[in-house]
């Protein structure tokens, strides 16, 4: 064999081998990757989308606070070209209303940025247009970190939490109340701290995000079949207050301008529809935005018609009055000695405004005689003097759907077995009561002697419009009708005789009882005083409301008895109900 051939041979002999050994990886190559987990390309896609609180409206249709999703946008500085950083602040402010100056001084810091954490869905929507605007004019540019990391990121807007909007700023307030913000894992939610929104919370709070989870398609959509996990978004309950916007804020203009005319330190108008517990109105002068909380506004946060508890004073008489009368313990004609507006009890002296002889047990309701209802009151034992107060509602909840009620406080057993202790507390001393603890007390005379729990809340209404009414306690009978009845009369006559005179409206029946209570600071009375007006109006057609005033301290060098202050308010409260059609004026009174 030559040389030639030789050569040619081994050529060939070498082909074959490369071809063998090239044939031997890619049987190699198969067998890996058959015996080895192969790494897919993801196919599955996820889309959580946030559930937000249920929304509270008033009884006539308002809607008072909202939840709506907030997003936030989000820029990397290191991505953002120099050369076309203030295309990016004048594009960005454009879209967002975000002023440039505002968003030129956060672009200083260096990394990643947080423009704005308040953005609307619908800015959102066009933010999230932007970034591809921005990224077509090569606004963005990589950046290469002292790791050696490169990256590369545009304008990112993200959903961050929901913000809770109340559309008529101090409005109903303190009853509506407030939130705070909480961070949890993704978002920033909100929770009720005060008013409705606290006791009313759970049900406010969304019940769960809306999930999906399946095959995605080549936009990274989730695909919805059999396969795919879907679970719905529920969003909170939205609550219905038993209360008018249209009247509560006509009420708010009252309440301001008597404040303001009185000096006062508060005023509350409470008005309750007779024979049920639902409050139509529950406005107090110290009001605030919730949208905007200030330091100054921290002493109004709190429900003071009942957070604050206070000595009464005469707008107790008729609740002690009326329990009297109920054991048979007392005759509205029994005549009494009243000493001529003086008289001692133990080592001090009870004086009367209206320095009478001697007067019948009605007359002592009329006239306000201290004397003679710490004469008549004596005639309680102690035990039942106690639990008649605590069946009035004295010393307890009242039921009110509002978080942070007070309770008071009236003197055990054993204190009212004193004459001094039966004198003080039948005169509104010795026992602190709450606004609506009083208002509860004058609705069951209203009602027939049936005492009904108070509320501010109708029902709750789901996504699909289903209501839920919202249980109440059941009604209980305290005095029988005819006591109630008596002493509702006795209540009218208050008015046309007695120190209420100035509360008449005509056309409409109105009865009640003003109380002029000293307060005392560190042990002692002061020259300070809370005065207040409480009682009903009815109609010839069945219309029939409880009507709570107090004035928390006012101007004491100018005329501070209820008669000029609680009582002038009261029968403007009654012009107004008529003015808006509650009441039906009967012409020919």
């Amino acid at each position: 064999m030559n040389d030639t051939t030789s050569k040619k041979a081994g050529k060939i002999l070498l082909l074959f081998l490369l071809i063998g050994v090239g044939f031997c990886i890619f049987l190699g190559t198969i067998f890996y990757n058959i015996i080895t987990q192969r790494q897919l390309p993801n196919f599955q896609a996820k889309r959580v989308e946030s559930a937000i609180r249920g929304s509270i409206y008033s009884a006539d249709g308002f809607l008072l606070a909202s939840s709506k999703k907030v997003y936030k946008a989000v820029v990397n500085t290191y991505n953002i070209d120099p050369q076309k950083q203030d295309l990016f602040v004048s594009l960005f402010s454009a879209y967002s209303k975000i002023p440039k100056s505002e968003i030129e001084s956060k672009l200083k810091e260096k990394g990643n940025v947080v423009l704005s954490y308040n953005i609307d869905s619908k800015s959102a929507s066009y933010l999230k247009q932007l970034n591809l605007k921005l990224n077509s004019l090569d606004v963005f540019r990589t950046y290469e970190d002292s790791n050696g990391n490169i990256f590369k990121y545009g304008l990112s807007v993200v959903e961050s939490g929901e913000m809770r909007e109340y559309l008529y700023d101090d409005t109903m307030e303190p009853i509506l109340g407030y939130i705070n913000k909480l961070d949890d894992s993704r978002i920033t939610r909100v929770s009720g701290v005060k008013g409705i929104e606290k006791s009313f919370n759970e049900e406010l709070e969304p019940t769960s995000d809306m999930l999906m989870v399946g095959t995605r398609d080549i936009g990274f959509n989730v695909i919805l079949n059999k396969d795919s996990i879907f679970k719905d978004r529920v969003d909170g309950y939205d609550v219905i207050s038993s209360i008018p916007l249209k009247l509560q804020k006509k009420i708010e203009r009252l309440v301001d301008k008597n404040k303001d005319i009185l000096g006062a330190k508060e005023v509350v108008v409470g008005i309750m529809e007779g024979n049920s517990g639902k409050i139509l109105s529950l406005a107090s002068s110290a009001r605030f935005n919730p949208n905007a909380i200030k330091i100054e506004d921290y002493p109004k946060l709190n429900a003071n018609a009942i957070e604050y508890s206070y000595e009464p004073g005469s707008i107790i008489k008729p609740i002690i009055y009326s329990i009297l009368l109920d054991k048979n313990l007392i005759n509205p004609s029994e005549i009494i000695d009243l000493e001529n507006g003086r008289y001692r009890l133990d080592n001090f002296y009870i004086t009367d405004t209206h320095k009478l002889e001697s007067a019948s047990i009605e007359d002592v309701l009329l006239y306000s005689s201290n004397i003679g209802m710490a004469k008549i009151a004596q005639r309680l034992n102690a035990i039942d003097y106690n639990e008649s107060l605590l069946k009035f509602g004295f010393g307890k909840d009242s039921g009110i759907d509002l978080p942070y009620e007070k309770i008071g406080a009236i003197p055990d057993s054993r204190r009212l077995g004193g004459e001094v202790y039966k004198a003080t507390v039948s005169y509104g001393y010795g026992l602190r009561t709450t606004f609506m603890q009083m208002l509860k007390a004058y609705n069951t005379i209203i009602s027939n002697g049936i005492s009904y729990e108070p509320y501010v809340v109708e029902y709750l209404l789901d996504s699909k419009n289903v209501k839920y009414k919202i249980n109440h306690e059941s009604p209980q009978r305290i005095l029988s009708d005819k006591t109630a009845n008596i002493v509702k009369d006795t209540l009218i006559k208050v008015v046309s005789d007695g120190t209420g005179r100035t509360a008449k409206v005509s056309g409409i029946t109105i009865g009640g009882k003003t109380g002029t209570a000293h307060i005392a600071q560190g042990g002692k009375y002061v020259r300070k005083y809370n005065s207040s007006f409480f009682g009903f109006a009815k109609d010839d057609k069945g219309h029939e409301y409880t009507i709570g005033i107090s004035v928390f301290e006012p101007n004491e060098t100018e005329a501070y008895f209820a008669s000029r202050t609680a009582v002038p308010l009261f029968r403007e409260v009654v012009e107004l109900l008529i003015k808006e059609g509650y009441l039906k004026a009967n012409k020919a009174k």
